[in-house]
This record gives structure tokens, C-alpha cells and sequence, in this order.
């Protein structure tokens, strides 16, 4: 009787959970509407939306930074900073979406800025980026502190990613039952080829590479190894940048920062388990301090602030910096090709090739546009939408404009393949790149309908129109996918030989399907320098002989009904799987959370002739 009482109580608290997600996003909606039109009202009103908010004369610049870093965010910025944040809850913080090259800029111009001495980063809802977006954040940091101000870092636990950026700091402060967690970098996909043969469905797998491990949770239940030896060469180097660049900002070597886990393990034995006192022993950080000391410590650098009760502060969020005279006329287009390539427009968080191909002909046919950056952050996708983007680009070569791409984290198989027009690449050392390869995947349920007694039958007048998910893959149709995917990995190889300067058969010794770190691909000739975004653009100044570089970011910017659907999209994006997961056993909850970090292999599969140039593995790191 207990156990049935409990049940019919998780039952009534199952649902319970559910009508109040639907409540709170139908109020929700109402609200986001009135904010929406108060917004426009005032958009209209106002004829200076540029006036600084300088609260202080001397202040502290804080980044508290909320979610990731994204190369351009998915959502208009201002209202997802009015939306998400006041009334999304805090699970939308961390999906916050925080654009690198604007956060750069503000720190560079707090750099300038009189009114700010000093910066503060908080970072405790601050859930990461990929390596070289950190990097060049760092680099701005490093920039500011080289005009005499100071960075103050503190929190009470630093995960990986926070700990990175407060590495910068001139001061480190950690709370005295806090923690650093320095672990390492892994990779966990998921396998399917047990679900699948329990479920009786057939995958029809169709690839060219010996390393083009994307279809291999259709094939296996575990990693190949020609999979796991790729995979620990890119990770292994990935975790040596880290090392490296955490511990000359700290000024300690890699092996004092992380000395293994026996080594750890040894040092918090010796101290009783405190994860604290190790921090300050291995000079991860400066002291303890609670947080009232460090109010206290911020107070005395920056003042107090009577009406914010706080130290004298401004946040990121607020920040602009003094105004000045107009730009130059912009003479370098910016294209941002970040997510997976899809075809036709572009959606959120994913490059859509028609949309890219649009904005690159509109730099190619403005007069003012001497040269192009293409930022690409993409682990690749359709190799139709691929083509569109770079005969586009080819368009732009024989016009004469000069291109350089500048890879971000991932520029990897389509995203490679996109790259291959420029007249110069440059990467990251960190960013994943290369994979040159191709692969198609088509599954058919006829055993899985046949097992429930469903059974499909029709007549056809070629073998190549009888295709049908619910009916096995004639055998014509499979020889046909297999000489398209062959003769597309073929193509890609050409072109990058072509681009590259090198016959077909070196490409294809470092070919394959091969994940490359940025300095590894600079070594087999895939990119010609290892830099950031400011390389690049001082690259196409230089090829288009320009005095001075003066960019126009050329993006889509969305309308009203686009950012109010894409908040309602965070919103559920942030809630729902928590409720749904609420129901769940404990280990298929975690099967659920690796199923949304494992994207592309059951969906945005769009590609009119089924062939992807996709890394779906490379960019899934915990």
C-alpha cells in the first residue's frame, strides 16, 4: 500500500511539474510581448541609444559573464540580456549566449576608458568556451592590464573554463571551502549498434576514411581504434595549450598547475581533504578570502557605491565605452559562419547555405569591400550547402577580392571545405580542423515493422524509385550512394589540393577523415599560420593594401517575432529537459544529457543527396 501511495504521489508531483512549466511559459509570453512593445516604443522615442551608462567616475569594469562564448549569438543581444536574464531563471544563464568579438572590444576600450580602473571577474555562472575564444579574451585581458590597471578574479569554485580566464588576473582569490577542479579533457560519444539491431533497424552506412568516425555510433558500440588514436593526439595537444597558457599566467610550470591525479590525490591526503588550502599550496591562486574580504579589499581599490550598496562597479552587460568619432568607411567584410552547415537559410545556431552565399555576394558586389574575412566555427554538414558557400567565395577570388579565413574552435570537414578558397588561412594551435572526408547514413525500419506485422509492398518502374524508409534498400541504391560518396571524397580532396598547392595524393595521406589541432595542420600544409581574428584582419589589410582596416560585419539581424521566438526556444530549451529528466532513473537522465551534447547524427540531416562532411565527434569535450 506504501509503495502504490508513493507512486500515485510521484504521479501527482510528475504532473504538478508539468502544469506549472506551461503556466510559467504562458505568463511568460505575455510578459516577453508587453517588454516587446514597451522596447519598440521607446526604440522610437529615443534618438540617442549610444549615451554611456557611466555610473561613477572611477569605477570597476565587472565581467560577470552569464552562459558560453559564441562566435555570433543566435538571439538579438539586448533584448535576450532584458528577456533572459529577468525572466528566464537562472538554467537560462548558463545558455546565455555571450558574442567574442564584443566582449573583446568593450575590454579593449575599458582599457582606454579613464572612468574604468580596474577590472573584476565573476565568473560563477560563466559556463565556458572553446579554447581559442578563451585565448583571445585572454589576450585582451593582457592587453588591459599592460596599461597599469588591475584584474581581480574571485569565486567560490572554479570549473575549467572559469579557472582559465581567471588565470589573467593579477589577483586570485578563492572562498575558503572553495575548489579549483583541474581534471583534464575527455570526449564520451554515444554508441547505437545494440539499440539498433535490438530494434531491428537497418543503417546503411556509405563513407570514404579510414578516420571518419562520425557514422560510427551506427556501426559499433565503441570507439575504433584508428577513432581513439586521432582522437588522443587532438585531445592530448588541446590539454598541453591549456597547461601551457594557465601556467605562465599563474607562474608555475604545467607540471606544478596539474601533477596528476596520484600526485593530488597524495597533497589532499597529506591536508586533511581540503581542496582549498591545495589551491593556495600549488599557487593555483593568491589566498582565501571570504566574501566579505574581497567586498572589502574592492571597496578600498574602487570606493563604495551608496546606491548599489556594492563597490563602485559597472557590469559588462551595462558597459559602453565613451563615445568617438565615426568609423572609417568600412572596407573589410566580416562573414560569421559558426554551427553546423544546412542547406537553404540560415536557423538558429546553424550556418544555412543560402544565407551565407547571399551575404557573401553582397560583399562581393559592394564597391567599398576590398577583401573578406570568413570566421568560420563550424564542424561541417551538407556538402550541397558546403558547395553553395564556396563557389560563392570563388566568385569573390576572380572578382579579385581577397579572402582569409580565420578558424575559431572547429573548422573541421565542411567547415574545411568552405575554407579551401581563401588566399590564406589562419588558426588557432588549439582549433580542430581538417577531416577531410565524407559520409552518408540511411536507415530503413522494414524488421521493426515486420515484428508488429506491418509489412510494405508496391510496385515501381526502376529500382531506383522504390525507396522507402519503410522497405529494404534496393541493392542498386546502395552501389549508387557508395560511387556518390566516393566520387564526393574525391572532389574534396581536389579541391584541397588545388587550394593547397599539393597533389591529391599527399592530401589524401593526411586525408581520410584525420582531426587536426591548428598546429598540426600548419605543419601538413593545411593552414598557412597559426594566429587569432586580429592576424587575420591585419592579413587582409595587407592583401588588399589597404592604409587602415576598417570592418563591416555583414550578418542577419533578427526581427522582433524572430528574438521573441528564439527566447520562448531558450526557455523551454532551459526547463523542459529538466522536467522531463525529473522522471527519469538516474542513468538514462545521463544517457539523455550525452544524447543533446551528441547533435547531428539523428537530426539536421538535410543534404539533398544524403552526403555530409561533418565532424559531429570533435567538438564534444567535458
Amino acid at each position: 500500500m506504501r509503495t502504490a501511495w508513493r507512486i500515485i504521489v510521484r504521479v501527482i508531483s510528475s504532473l504538478w511539474r508539468v502544469i506549472n512549466f506551461v503556466r510559467e511559459c504562458i505568463l511568460n509570453l505575455f510578459l516577453l510581448v508587453i517588454i516587446l512593445v514597451g522596447i519598440a516604443v521607446w526604440g522610437l522615442v529615443s534618438h540617442d541609444t549610444t549615451t554611456p551608462r557611466t555610473l561613477n567616475t572611477s569605477q570597476a569594469l565587472v565581467l560577470n559573464l552569464d552562459g558560453i562564448i559564441v562566435e555570433q549569438p543566435s538571439q538579438d543581444k539586448k533584448i535576450s540580456k532584458l528577456i533572459g536574464q529577468e525572466f528566464l531563471g537562472s538554467n537560462s544563464k548558463l545558455r546565455q549566449e555571450n558574442p567574442l568579438f564584443d566582449l573583446v572590444k568593450a575590454i579593449r576600450q575599458a582599457k582606454e576608458d579613464k572612468s574604468i580602473t580596474g577590472i573584476v571577474l565573476d565568473l560563477h555562472n560563466f559556463a565556458g568556451g572553446d579554447q581559442p575564444s578563451l585565448n583571445y579574451i585572454g589576450q585582451a585581458l593582457q592587453e588591459f592590464k599592460s596599461s597599469g590597471k588591475p584584474i581581480y578574479a574571485y569565486g567560490d569554485n572554479y570549473s575549467q573554463a572559469q579557472y582559465y580566464l581567471a588565470s589573467y588576473a593579477d589577483h586570485l582569490y578563492l572562498s575558503p571551502l572553495g575548489a579549483v577542479d583541474l581534471h583534464g579533457m575527455a570526449t564520451n560519444n554515444l554508441y547505437f549498434k545494440t539499440l539498433l539491431d535490438n530494434l531491428k533497424v537497418s543503417s546503411h552506412i556509405f563513407r570514404v576514411g579510414t578516420y571518419k568516425s562520425a557514422v560510427e555510433p551506427f556501426l559499433r558500440d565503441d570507439m575504433s581504434p584508428a577513432a581513439r588514436d586521432a582522437d588522443t593526439r587532438w585531445i592530448t595537444q588541446l590539454w598541453q595549450g591549456y597547461l601551457t597558457t594557465v601556467s605562465a599566467n599563474r607562474k608555475i610550470t604545467p607540471q606544478q598547475l596539474f601533477p596528476g591525479a596520484e600526485a593530488i590525490i597524495a597533497a589532499l591526503q597529506a591536508n586533511g581533504g581540503n581542496s582549498a588550502q591545495y589551491a593556495v599550496d600549488a599557487h593555483l591562486v593568491d589566498g582565501l578570502k571570504t566574501h566579505a574580504d574581497v567586498e572589502q579589499l574592492l571597496t578600498d581599490k574602487f570606493g563604495w557605491d551608496n546606491q548599489q550598496k556594492s563597490f563602485k562597479q559597472i557590469s559588462i552587460y551595462d558597459y559602453t565605452s565613451p563615445s568617438k568619432a565615426l568609423d572609417d568607411k568600412p572596407n573589410i567584410a566580416v562573414i560569421v559562419a559558426n554551427g553546423a552547415i544546412m542547406d537553404g537559410p540560415a536557423s538558429d545556431g546553424n550556418v544555412g547555405g543560402e544565407t551565407t552565399a547571399q551575404q557573401i555576394r553582397e560583399a562581393r558586389l559592394d564597391p567599398e569591400i576590398k577583401a573578406i574575412i570568413l570566421r568560420v566555427n563550424s564542424p561541417g554538414g551538407s556538402v550541397t550547402a558546403s558547395e553553395q558557400i564556396r563557389e560563392e567565395l570563388m566568385a569573390v577570388k576572380k572578382a579579385g577580392k581577397p579572402i582569409v579565413v580565420s578558424m575559431g574552435g572547429l573548422a573541421a570537414s565542411g567547415g574545411y571545405w568552405i575554407s579551401t578558397p581563401a588566399d590564406f588561412i589562419i588558426a588557432s594551435p588549439t582549433t580542430l580542423t581538417g577531416s577531410i572526408g565524407i559520409f552518408g547514413v540511411i536507415n530503413t525500419v522494414e524488421n521493426t515493422l515486420g515484428t508488429i506485422g506491418v509489412h510494405t509492398d508496391g510496385v515501381s518502374t526502376s529500382p531506383l524509385a522504390d525507396i522507402s524508409m519503410t522497405k529494404a534498400l534496393p541493392e542498386s541504391v546502395t552501389q549508387m550512394m557508395q560511387l556518390t560518396i566516393d566520387n564526393g571524397y574525391h572532389n574534396f580532396v581536389n579541391l584541397v589540393a588545388q587550394s593547397r598547392h599539393m597533389t591529391p595524393e599527399q592530401v589524401n595521406a593526411i586525408a581520410q577523415g584525420h582531426v587536426w589541432t591548428g598546429e598540426d595542420a600548419k605543419q601538413n600544409g593545411l593552414v598557412d599560420a597559426l594566429g587569432n581574428f586580429d592576424d587575420a584582419v591585419n592579413k587582409a589589410q595587407s592583401l588588399a593594401h589597404l592604409q587602415k582596416a576598417s570592418l563591416k560585419w555583414i550578418q542577419e539581424d533578427p526581427t522582433w517575432v524572430d528574438a521573441l521566438l528564439s527566447q520562448m526556444q531558450v526557455s523551454a530549451a532551459a526547463r523542459l529537459p529538466d522536467q522531463i529528466k525529473a522522471w527519469l532513473p538516474a542513468p538514462l537522465a545521463e544517457v539523455m544529457t550525452k544524447v543533446q551534447q551528441q547533435p547531428g547524427l539523428l537530426n539536421q540531416q538535410t543534404d539533398p543527396q544524403n552526403r555530409y562532411a561533418w565532424c559531429i565527434n570533435c567538438g564534444v569535450i567535458n
